[in-house]
């Protein structure tokens, strides 16, 4: 009985050993040429380390987009499937796990007949009650490998929320600041508007008596029109943001309430350039793309290991009785065994299995190089963006700042008669255009800092702030 006992624990010792080899190559992160600055930013002493990540409140300091932006981070549907996603992803890679360990179920049977145990003999019945053993052990790996990829699917998924997150702060931001730029344009228009049809009145009175000409009347007439068709296109962007504000707010369609004017929100003064590498460590999409090839370079090695044989141990144990109600006949009844399978001669399906992923492991490496270069784009972009966007507002206000001086006294000529009507409209056209390109603007500046919130993947902090 010793024996057996010594015998059966150095088995498992031996299992033990053999079971932490395993198939493939562990993982290695890629390696990606990265910048060593970017090209754009001002503030070269902040950092884009993940530890510096701005809340996104100080994004653009709106409460009521704050109060927006709460209320689609508990709402918002993607961000719920998203949720359940990392749920999922858990909860299997909880049963891959297990994969690996002996499996222990219970049985109970009974049979009834004359042929038991290839012998013939009376009629009876037996019975049988117990559990049964089964333990396939992992020589190879195979069941570690699939637990590295459950386990890089999980942190995927993780990943993968982050990204959900970041994607519905930036969409709520912009679409805000959309409605907000069209509230400012309609604002423009209505007023334009107003002033053109108290012009029209005087216009109106002064060719009926003659002394204007119909000419005069005709091109009046042209620019109430401009104006007057100008509101409904802002009045339908003001509707169509709100009813995508609502649905990023996991709400039905519904008008939305703003807090500060576009021309009263204020945007983060220091810009980062920082490093890019620390970017990868950032970036939530970059990194679940870096997921996928942990869970690609895992497959390659479970394939390997499919080409090796696969050992099971099997046991059952109970009680088995000739007749369940003969207490005295009852005894105990155990078995174990080894087997084995393996593939022999399959026609190189295997092999090609190993090929298939490993073109999957190029594949992902791929993708994730793509992701990483698209992220660094991404990032010069916005920074791009609002260094010259900022340069352009500074000449848009000088040119509605001169345009409307330019209007002011091109009316004062004209009703001195010192100048035609056309020369006036020219300069209510202008002064119109230029108040609304300023708008437009003004926009795009807050859009870029949106923008580059979502490239840096979440925003940063100056060092003051850390």
């Amino acid at each position: 009985m010793k024996k057996i006992q010594i015998n059966i624990a150095t088995f498992f010792l031996m299992v033990s050993v053999l079971s932490s080899c395993k198939m493939g190559k562990d993982y290695e992160a890629p390696v990606v040429d990265t910048p060593l600055e970017y090209r754009f930013g001002t503030d070269t002493v902040i950092t884009t380390e993940i530890d510096t990540m701005m809340d996104w409140s100080m994004l653009i300091q709106d409460p009521i987009l704050d109060t927006l932006i709460a209320t689609a981070l508990r709402n918002n549907q993607d961000v719920k499937i998203a949720m359940q996603r990392i749920i999922e992803a858990e909860k299997l890679y909880r049963i891959q796990r297990v994969n690996a360990r002996p499996m222990l179920d219970y049985s109970g049977n009974y049979q009834y007949g004359n042929f038991n145990n290839m012998n013939v003999g009376d009629q009876q019945g037996v019975y049988f009650g117990g559990s049964n053993l089964n333990w396939e052990i992992d020589l190879w790996g195979k069941n570690k490998r699939l637990s590295e990829a459950a386990k890089a699917d999980y942190m995927s998924s993780v990943y993968g929320l982050h990204a959900a997150q970041i994607t519905l702060v930036a969409s709520v931001s912009e679409f805000y600041i959309e409605l907000l730029e069209n509230q400012a344009s309609l604002q423009v228009a209505e007023r334009t508007l107003a002033s053109r049809d108290s012009s029209m009145v005087m216009m109106d009175a002064r060719f009926e008596r003659g002394a204007i000409p119909e000419i005069d009347l005709n091109q009046a007439q042209i620019q109430q029109a401009i104006a007057e068709s100008a509101v409904p296109v802002y009045k339908r962007g003001i509707v169509l943001a709100e009813n995508t504000l609502s649905i990023l707010l996991g709400e039905n369609p519904r008008a939305v309430v703003t807090g500060l004017s576009l021309t009263e929100q204020v945007v983060p003064q220091a810009i980062p350039s920082g490093i890019p590498s620390d970017l990868l460590k950032r970036r939530p999409d970059v990194m679940q793309s870096e997921e996928a090839i942990i869970t690609q370079n895992a497959q390659v090695g479970a394939a390997i290991a499919n080409r090796f044989p696969s050992i099971s141990i099997t046991g059952s144990g109970g009680v088995a009785s000739a007749a369940l109600s003969s207490a005295n006949l009852t005894q105990g009844a155990w078995n174990i065994g080894a087997g084995i399978v393996g593939p022999l001669f399959e026609w190189g399906k295997n092999k090609r299995k190993i090929e298939v992923e490993k073109a999957r492991l190029e594949t992902s490496i791929l993708n994730y190089e793509k992701d990483v270069r698209q992220s660094f784009k991404e990032v010069e972009d916005a920074l791009a963006s609002i260094q010259y966007y900022s340069e352009e507002e500074l000449a848009r206000q000088k040119h509605v700042t001169a345009a409307r001086s330019a209007e002011y006294l091109s009316k004062e000529r004209y009703d001195k008669g010192v100048t035609s009507y056309l020369e006036y409209l020219e300069q209510q056209r202008t002064a119109f255009d230029a108040e609304l390109n300023y708008i437009t603007v003004k926009s795009n500046i807050l859009k870029s800092y949106i923008q580059l919130y979502k490239s840096l993947g979440g925003g940063w902090k100056n060092k003051e702030e850390k």
